[in-house]
């Protein structure tokens, strides 16, 4: 999940345009009827907590990590296996040029399907940035939030995730019959770029199934710590790539790390990438400057219209203090600032490794050189322009030995409002006494394109109440029992996709 906070959350994690209509086609939906039976659901939920929490601390105990080639297989064994343990009768393994995916059907005789995205690689992690060890998945008391099970895949992607398959045990638990036929796609590749994602989710057999689906939705837990939860209509996009400099492709510079005192009369590759990538951007490093890259299509005027509601109802303060931050960009007012993030594309330093940075100083001058870059995209830009026009800058520019290895990506993704998917959300969040505030685009990004791309042209987003943050960084958490009543707990995050389930049988 690629997300900058727990608020913003598409998953992935993010919002894409709908349509002028939008606030007014959700601002005229009618509030749901009850889920049939929903008490005994509840009841049944409750009685199943506990197993619901192992299940999920069982889960986070086991990483897979795709980055680290850590556990792929066992990961989709493990997933395949949680698929079963939930009622699919059809669960497959399907090998792809990377890491296995899992492809799995749960037919329930319903009159409509659904089709279900999830995960089970998650993001690597340093034990000793944690306050809690990453892999125990303790449940502790967080200030101001509640009681909170801490770890690696928590909330990114595990909790919401379980919190689904827990809904549908609590279904059959209860004795009901399930309200749609699902559809589970399941990668293990999302936190490198989803690579591979068109080779499982396009399988014949996979897009076949797919095909006869109302859309397909990824789990989140999307509350902000007020209660307040927003819908969102797609993603940005995204390139994940490595920039290498090296003595050996340069030409010049070493072959090997040599000693620092011949920086008098031998070239270095880690200026050469320094001052490659300064030809990237502007000099404050915001806007980009890549020759000839894909523009990105005007902010309109029912984004901008998004934007402004959910301005007016988010806190700035709040989000600054969460982000640790004191200034946006060019010191821009809240509204300007959001409508930033939905609008611009980005090139990102995500780290820089060159020569030795251990305790102390060591005085070499290194033979190479590495940055590890994000580019995230916006609808009408495509990945494959975006990567054209970087290889074709750095060699207009001289620093076309300079290698550029993509990892992976996929272009945005977005929904229209009026989709079954979107409409069912609203009408359930609705009924739960909630006010959703819609979002053009998730300034993260997932492979929702893989569904709302020919040839699925699939309606595709996320749903979940409950909350959680720090995905991607230490101390991930996912809110267990929540100290405030309008945020869900683990409990009520359930409930809500029993109660969606429901709305989208109907």
């Amino acid at each position: 999940m690629r997300q900058p906070g727990s608020a913003w959350k598409i998953r992935g994690h993010g919002l894409a345009f709908g349509a002028l209509l939008g606030g007014l086609v959700f601002a005229s939906a009618t509030v749901c009827a009850a889920t049939p039976g929903r008490a005994a659901l509840e009841k049944q939920v409750s009685q199943q907590h506990a197993d619901n929490i192992k299940r999920l601390q069982d889960w986070i105990a086991f990483p897979s990590i795709a980055a680290e080639n850590l556990n792929s297989q066992e990961g989709a064994n493990y997933m395949a296996k949680l698929a079963r343990e939930a009622g699919f009768q059809k669960v497959e393994i399907i090998q792809t040029d990377g890491k296995p995916g899992v492809f799995a059907m749960l037919d329930a005789g319903a009159k409509h399907s659904v089709g279900l995205y999830f995960m089970y690689d998650v993001k690597q992690f340093d034990p000793a940035e944690w306050s809690s060890p990453p892999l125990q998945a303790k449940i502790i008391d967080k200030p101001g939030v509640g009681k909170v099970m801490m770890g690696r895949g928590a909330v990114n992607q595990k909790g919401p995730q379980s919190a689904l398959l827990a809904a549908l045990h609590a279904i059959r638990g209860a004795g009901k019959k399930l309200p749609v036929n699902l559809v589970l796609v399941a990668e293990g590749e999302e936190e490198i770029g989803s690579p591979h994602i068109g080779q499982l989710a396009l399988n014949p057999e996979v897009q076949a199934a797919l095909a006869k689906t109302l859309g397909v939705f990824m789990p989140s837990a999307s509350q902000d710590l007020q209660g307040g939860i927003t819908v969102s209509l797609g993603a940005k996009g995204i390139v994940e790539l490595e920039l290498v400099a090296s003595g050996e492709k340069w030409g010049r510079g070493p072959a090997k790390d040599v000693h620092s005192s011949l920086k008098a009369m031998v070239d270095s590759p880690v200026w050469r990438l320094v001052k490659a990538l300064d030809t990237l951007v502007s000099e404050d490093g915001n806007t980009i400057t890549v020759d000839n890259y894909p523009q990105a299509p005007a902010i309109s005027a029912a984004e901008k219209a998004m934007v402004a509601e959910a301005a007016a109802r988010r806190d700035e303060v709040k989000y600054k203090q969460q982000l640790g931050v004191s200034h946006w960009i060019d010191d821009l007012a809240w509204q300007q600032a959001m409508e930033r993030l939905v609008s611009q594309p980005t090139i990102n330093i995500e780290g820089l490794v060159a020569g030795y940075t251990g305790p102390g100083g060591k005085t070499v001058l290194p033979h190479s050189a590495v940055a590890k870059i994000d580019m995230r995209l916006v609808p009408g830009m495509r990945f494959d322009d975006a990567v054209a026009a970087l290889k074709a800058h750095l060699k207009n520019h001289g620093y076309g030995d300079i290698e550029v290895n993509v990892s992976g990506g996929y272009d945005a993704t977005s929904t229209s409002a009026d989709s079954r998917l979107m409409q069912a959300q609203v009408k359930v969040l609705k009924a739960a006494g909630l006010k959703p505030t819609l979002w053009p685009r998730n300034a993260g990004s997932y492979p929702g394109f893989i569904f709302t791309n020919p040839p699925l042209n699939l309606a595709s987003g996320h749903f979940g109440l409950g909350h959680g943050s720090g995905a991607h960084a230490p101390d991930e958490y996912m809110l267990i029992e929540s100290s405030n009543p309008a945020v869900r707990g683990y409990d009520g995050a359930v409930m809500s996709f029993i109660d969606y389930l429901y709305e989208l049988g109907k």
